[in-house]
């Protein structure tokens, strides 16, 4: 098992503490004298009314002669998460950790106190004449008087958790562990700031007040966060702005925790309370989007110094982890996060050490920020490796078209992914000897070192000429091997990774392509059941109809640049098929079907899950655009194309057969379009050049869909009527509420609906070049930019 799968397995079994407890719930309160919970009593811990959550001891992962006093999801069978532990004297200490005979109880004068086995007082929340403590079906832990007010509540002292029926203000915050073992203080801090921004620190020793943010909500200054017990969770703004939605999930449907995790990452888990037994967590959101790519100004980033952030698309949910370069090692392994050292002596400046040192190449990698010392265009890769060989200062090198950045230690902002584009080239020592000083080098003569200089360089040559062979006879041997079988490959939830299906697999599966789920522009999608050695997946099987001009080698390669492209408002691809005649390409299957089927006026979403669904999608569509190492433009954005998971969380589908089809980049001609008559940007019709805001267009015809709950083209009076132009002219004349009629939802949030409605204006422009780009789309949609009043989208302004 490589070092990287060892990592990614551990932080999967460490991700949740699994609540194994012995002895029998409490089901009542605490009361003076009452009931003592000790982790070797009857009684470790009491549950609420209904049985939804437990307080109590549990076992420390780290160290089982050690409990952990906390708040736990009691009804939750795979894993029952934690959201809240005591903590010592203050929000920023440790947790308390008791010894096995440790014992809880409430005394006769009102304290709720935690003593060790030699009565040694380990926790004592501080309130004096309390009456009773009891755990609500919300999590909230209460310490009552006999007037029945709280004199305490475990809601107010925040850990790395919260709930519904929980909000966050301005002086509280969220710090994570350390690890997901580790309940000491971790790295990371969720707060507002004083400026009003909800904001993600890096925690820094000693403590830096001007310490800089690694994401922010921007200009979005509020007062609260607040996870309300309908299960919506948002950031309540100042001004009675619309509030900055982060995720919407019934409560009376799912258990629910947002947690800022070890990583950095706020992330909302849900889990579907009518399974039972039979669910598991999902992640449905997740702040910041791409955490990897966030940087500081002054610090290390979210990993340490020298290191680079990654973000594993093979685990489920996805966690950032931190690695080191090649010959770099980690400066203490069981702390990544202080960053990495070089395992060999650097560059001396005082002789010329050029040819002691080569290059680890390391694709779509960078360190961004501190270290970079200069930066010069080049027309080859050559000149930059060149460059930085001859520096003794340069230790890494950045190459991104034609551009070259030289940097030296330490680098700050490290990341990976296809995001990042261009390849790091890591200069490192090619023997593990320590650098040539002054001295040493004074016991060489001119000549000796010349031949030292000769002998190498032709090892070198040898070396790289061997390496060369090796590449060549391996590259053979893998192509000659893909050519005869199908790669076989783990098709586990855990690790979706790219197959070459043959023809009988999939027509197994399909049993012989007979469930029909779906109909688009290039082929028909069936249901398929594939049969592992332990258990099944449900696949969805697409039998392309149009093929790429240039033939098979160009439809493999796309697939395989589609298929490495990740995020979670795109629809996965696990493989495909070139077998004979046959193109086929194989997705994940979403149980929930498209879009179409929960925005009609009779099956129609809530308004905030409809929000959410909208944003979604622009997030998808952003990452299409802009975060891929190659652009793709979808050109058929309409409801049917978005998908939608078990948790109605949307998925882009069908957003790479623009490459695979070969759509025209230049010209676009009646013979060539790609989409669907209502969805089409104006500019499809006028010969010229495919660009992302053509799907700008789509979707805001798409959004006023979304908004109104009606079709693009609507039947009023046996007349048929454009959604989108009937939908300018009531936000013109001031009726908004024409096209939101009997939603309550959407009344109340009147705001909301008139921003969505704002910006669907604003990308059906007749005119591309005043259309929004998805990024700012994304933007105005969260209520992140503000946005300018929308002209009348049929008059062509031009700029």
């Amino acid at each position: 098992m490589t070092s990287i799968s060892f990592i990614f397995l551990s932080l999967l079994l460490l991700r949740l503490i699994t609540v194994t407890v012995e002895s029998q719930p409490y089901t009542k309160n605490l009361t003076k004298n009452g009931v003592t919970l000790s982790p070797s009593g009857p009684y470790s811990y009491m549950a609420s009314p209904t049985g939804e959550f437990a307080f109590g001891f549990l076992p420390l992962a780290a160290d089982s002669s050690l409990f952990l006093l906390a708040i736990w999801f009691n009804k939750t069978s795979s894993t029952q998460p934690i959201i809240w532990f005591a903590k010592n004297s203050s929000d920023a200490a440790g947790p308390v950790l008791s010894p096995a005979g440790s014992k809880l109880r409430l005394t006769d004068t009102g304290e709720l106190i935690l003593a060790s086995p030699t009565s040694q007082t380990i926790w004592n929340p501080g309130t004096r004449g309390a009456t009773h403590v009891a755990l609500v079906d919300h999590g909230d832990l209460l310490i009552y008087d006999d007037t029945e007010l709280p004199l305490w509540q475990s809601f107010d002292f925040h850990t790395d958790t919260i709930v519904p029926g929980q909000s966050l203000g301005k002086v509280k915050f969220l710090q994570s562990k350390l690890t997901d073992s580790d309940f000491s203080p971790g790295r990371f801090k969720l707060e507002a700031n004083k400026n009003g921004y909800l904001a993600f620190f890096l925690v820094v020793e000693p403590p830096d007040p001007t310490n800089e943010f690694y994401w922010s909500s921007n200009n979005k200054t509020g007062r609260h966060l607040v996870f309300n017990l309908s299960g919506l969770l948002y950031y309540e703004l100042e001004n009675n702005s619309s509030p900055f939605y982060i995720s919407d999930y019934p409560f009376e449907r799912y258990h629910q925790h947002a947690t800022l995790d070890p990583d950095g990452v706020f992330r909302v888990y849900i889990y579907d309370k009518y399974l039972s037994d039979k669910g598991s967590w999902s992640v449905v959101r997740e702040l910041p989007e791409n955490a990897c790519g966030t940087q500081v100004d002054v610090g290390s980033g979210m990993c340490g110094f020298n290191a680079y952030c990654i973000q594993s698309s093979n685990l489920e949910p996805p966690r950032l982890s931190c690695m080191c370069p090649q010959e770099y090692t980690f400066i203490d392994a069981n702390r990544p996060y202080l960053g990495c050292r070089p395992n060999f002596a650097l560059q001396n400046c005082s002789v010329d050490e050029s040819t002691d040192f080569k290059f680890v190449e390391m694709k779509n990698t960078d360190w961004f920020g501190a270290g970079d010392y200069m930066h010069f265009v080049t027309s080859d890769e050559s000149g930059c490796r060149t460059s930085c060989l001859i520096d003794c200062f340069c230790l890494v090198v950045i190459y991104r078209a034609s551009n070259c950045w030289k940097k030296k230690l330490p680098l700050s902002n490290g990341r990976q992914g296809t995001y990042v584009g261009g390849k790091a080239l890591v200069k490192v020592r090619i023997s593990s000897g320590t650098s040539i000083t002054n001295s040493s080098v004074g016991s060489f003569t001119n000549k000796n070192q010349s031949n030292l200089v000769i002998a190498g360089a032709i090892m070198l040559g040898i070396s790289l000429l061997i390496l060369i062979s090796i590449s060549i006879a391996s590259l053979y041997l893998r192509r000659r091997k893909r050519d005869l079988e199908s790669e076989q490959v783990d098709l586990s939830p855990m690790g979706m990774n790219m197959k070459n299906f043959s023809y009988k697999d999939l027509h197994d599966a399909t049993k012989g392509f007979t469930e029909e789920v779906g109909r688009g522009s290039f082929g028909i999608v069936y249901k398929g059941i594939l049969k592992l050695a332990n258990h099944s997946v449900v696949i969805a099987v697409k039998k392309l109809d149009r093929l790429l001009k240039d033939g098979d080698r160009e439809f493999a390669n796309e697939v395989q640049s589609i298929g490495q492209i990740h995020h979670k408002n795109l629809v996965r691809l696990f493989g495909f098929c070139r077998e004979g005649p046959h193109r086929i390409l194989v997705y994940e299957y979403m149980s929930n079907g498209s879009l179409t089927n929960f925005i009609s006026e009779a099956t129609k979403l809530g308004w905030n899950r409809r929000a959410q669904i909208a944003i979604g999608v622009a997030q998808g569509l952003y990452y299409l655009h802009e975060g891929c190492c190659s652009q793709i433009i979808h050109c058929d954005i309409k409801p049917q194309n978005i998908l939608l998971d078990d948790n109605l969380v949307p998925r882009i589908s069908d957003f790479g057969l623009a490459k695979l089809i070969g759509v025209d980049q230049t010209r676009a001609t009646t013979y060539n379009i790609r989409g669907t008559i209502g969805y089409f940007a104006p500019e499809w019709f006028k010969n010229t050049g495919i660009t992302p805001k053509m799907d700008v267009y789509s979707f805001g015809v798409m959004l006023f869909e979304i908004v109104c709950c009606r079709s693009n083209i609507m039947q009023v009076d046996e007349e048929e009527i454009v959604l989108r132009y009937w939908a300018y002219d009531c936000f013109r004349e001031g009726r908004i509420n024409l096209l939101i009629q009997g939603d309550k939802e959407a009344e109340a949030d009147i705001e909301g609906v008139e921003r969505f409605l704002k910006v669907a204006i604003w990308c059906i422009q007749e005119n591309p070049v005043i259309r929004p780009t998805m990024h700012k789309v994304t933007q105005m949609l969260e209520g992140a930019a503000t946005i300018a009043p929308p002209p009348d989208p049929s008059i062509y302004i031009s700029k």
